[in-house]
């Protein structure tokens, strides 16, 4: 049996297909968005995460012409909605609003299944950024971080403190505090912020490390006391409140990045048009209006920028759970 023999421009061709379906799926980009796109949200609806996954996909939404739904999916300290993008179709139709906690500090506490916070994904955009504020049930005979640390002292292991899960920035940055002041205190996780914070405003638990956004309703009505803020300056919308610094630790500087990523090798276009046009929408007025109005920053950072800040993170926080040897469960 003979074998034809194929032009070169057939050849060419065949070769061009062969390294497109390599290179992934066939996105016009022109097309592009032609139905709903997914954002996966690795934490429980309340929490800053879910906050900054609605507040852009609304108006990413509108300027793309197509829904942007938010869906949650909390659990295994953001496991479960990460390897799902990790493994869908890197087409730009489900994408991943990651919160710093679980692409940088988790991986090092358990060893992720199923998917990789640096090889699996395409970074498109940071979209928030926000310091912590350390906070206390009102009930809590405490009114200073200094008066945390002496009530620590008096009373170890006593005190308990939640986090939306074992190894997310929350956990890590209040073991740092313990170090710090040498006291001893009861970490109890939750599936992500909200819950965490639901029981800490019903007094099951006595105090929480979180970003703003959900906290400052809570301070303002008097549901929550504020002790400390973990950035270099006060807040604005929490102008009352010292930063750790100010009270008296000041290498206590943590601050929450909140990302959207999609699969890895989605089409750079894809990638290119998603970053370009938040952007866009981060630079008007009243998105950085809202953010401010959460307490947290509209800071961007495209493609090229994202993926170096996350791999810098990835180490940087490597570095200190190796050092406060903190485990996975």
């Amino acid at each position: 049996m003979s074998i034809p023999i194929l032009s070169k421009p057939l050849r060419a061709c065949l070769a061009a297909a062969t390294l497109a379906a390599a290179a992934g799926p066939v996105v016009a980009l022109a097309d592009y968005p032609d139905r709903p796109i997914t954002l996966l949200v690795p934490a429980a609806p309340g929490g800053t995460t879910d906050l900054a996954a609605r507040l852009i996909a609304q108006p990413l939404g509108e300027a793309l012409g197509q829904s942007v739904v938010v869906e949650n999916k909390p659990g295994a300290s953001g496991a479960i909605a990460s390897q799902a993008v990790a493994k869908a179709t890197p087409d730009g139709y489900t994408l991943l609003l990651q919160y710093s906690g679980y692409n940088a500090i988790s991986p090092h506490v358990q060893p992720p299944q199923g998917w990789d916070p640096i090889k699996d994904f395409a970074p498109i955009a940071n979209i928030l950024s926000a310091p912590q504020v350390i906070v206390v049930r009102p009930s809590l005979p405490v009114h200073s971080l200094k008066e945390l640390v002496a009530y620590a002292k008096a009373n170890p292991d006593k005190l308990n403190y939640a986090s939306s899960g074992n190894g997310a920035l929350q956990h890590v940055a209040t073991e740092l505090l313990k170090q710090m002041a040498d006291v001893k205190m009861t970490h109890i996780p939750y599936k992500g912020t909200g819950p965490a914070l639901t029981d800490l405003l019903g007094g099951a638990v006595d105090l929480t490390i979180t970003t703003p956004p959900p906290l400052i309703p809570h301070i303002k009505a008097g549901k929550l006391r504020a002790l400390a803020v973990t950035g270099p300056n006060r807040l604005d919308s929490l102008p009352d409140v010292p930063t750790a610094a100010e009270a008296g630790y000041p290498d206590l500087l943590v601050s929450s990045w909140f990302a959207m990523y999609a699969p890895a090798n989605t089409p750079k276009a894809v990638v290119d048009k998603l970053a370009g046009t938040i952007e866009g929408i981060m630079k008007t007025p009243e998105f950085k209006k809202k953010a401010a109005e959460q307490g947290a920053e509209a800071e961007f950072m495209g493609p090229a920028k994202l993926a170096e800040y996350t791999q810098e993170e990835y180490d940087r926080w490597g570095k200190v759970v190796k050092a406060a040897d903190i485990k996975g469960n």
